[in-house]
């Protein structure tokens, strides 16, 4: 069952006795969790009947004595476990799982990892209880979510708009809800997010980004390109090198996948690389037409090369902003 569908529910008020929150996407397990921990008892009856245990501190037995408690003065207690992944008998409670309490919800958040399916427990867990099994999100499938999230503020978003925020934030599910949610607090309902507004409430900078980066490189523009490297080079914290290493890296992959498809129409091509909007593929040609697939091919070599120098891999005590340099100089020569 997937975090929306078990939201609905909860919205609902259908209610299941155990939730197995899991996987390596923490947003939706938090999502999930906090809706159960706001929303299922109020604020009376959570003095008495909701209780929050750490899977560092605790035993299965405190879990399981939590959950056979009856409700005093509600009609269900809520036990929520955080970082049940730390909790070394967890694989014990599957004699409370087959037997659960019709009067408690039992909620184990178990990030950062999957819970090994050959198990007794596993299998218990998937006969009683709502399973989520979250999925580590990679750069091509930022777009979509970013969609939900906007939708979920009903709001719209136009193309370029989508491609900074994931760009700007990256694949943190969690900061890109909360600048979203920013967004919505300022944004009229039905309107638009325009990349303008990105500039101006999230704080990336109209000239002097990563997207527009992209483009200075794809362009060969080389006054442009390095501008705006030593801008980034000027403000380290909010332009950290190992992000635009791995955003070039992202970009130089499409690019070459551009190169060998390029007889694709836009759209297509768009779906095959992993590119929000077809509106974007007039850019990705262009680069294409630029570089050679030889040098596309040593463009990530070398951006192999300085994600380990950013590291202290090889290269130590070396200014960021140095290297940032260095390996647009190489880009573009």
């Amino acid at each position: 069952m997937d975090a929306s569908h078990i939201l609905k529910e909860l919205k609902d008020e259908k209610f299941h006795p155990i939730y197995f929150l899991s996987g390596e996407e923490p947003f939706y397990i938090d999502q999930v969790s906090n809706y159960i921990e706001n929303n299922v008892l109020d604020e009376a009856a959570k003095a008495f009947n909701q209780v929050i245990l750490y899977g560092k501190e605790i035993e299965f037995k405190a879990v399981i004595d939590n959950a056979r408690q009856f409700p005093m003065m509600a009609s269900r207690r809520v036990i929520i476990v955080k970082e049940a992944q730390e909790m070394r008998s967890i694989q014990q409670l599957q004699s409370y799982v087959e037997s659960p309490s019709p009067t408690s919800i039992l909620v184990l958040c178990y990030k950062h990892k999957k819970l090994d399916k050959r198990t007794t427990f596993h299998k218990a867990l998937k006969k009683n209880a709502v399973v989520l099994e979250t999925k580590k999100v990679y750069d091509n499938q930022l777009p979509a979510h970013i969609q939900q999230m906007v939708a979920a503020e009903s709001l719209k978003i136009e193309p370029k708009a989508v491609s900074l925020l994931a760009e700007f934030v990256g694949t943190d599910l969690s900061k890109l809800n909360n600048e979203v949610k920013k967004l919505g607090m300022r944004l009229d309902v039905g309107q638009t997010i325009t990349s303008r507004h990105i500039q101006e409430f999230v704080g990336i900078s109209k000239d002097y980004n990563i997207f527009e980066l992209q483009n200075a490189l794809g362009k060969r523009d080389k006054v442009k390109a390095f501008r705006i490297v030593e801008y980034f080079a000027a403000n380290e914290k909010k332009n950290p090198i190992i992000i635009s290493i791995n955003s070039l890296y992202s970009y130089f992959t499409k690019v070459w996948q551009t190169q060998s498809m390029g007889s694709l129409d836009d759209r297509t091509l768009a779906s095959k690389i992993g590119v929000f909007s077809s509106y974007f593929m007039k850019d990705y040609r262009i680069a294409a037409r630029n570089y050679q697939s030889d040098k596309i091919r040593q463009i990530l070599l070398d951006l192999q090369e300085y994600d380990g120098y950013s590291k202290g891999i090889n290269r130590k005590n070396i200014d960021q902003g140095d290297l940032l340099r260095e390996l647009t100089f190489k880009i573009l020569n």
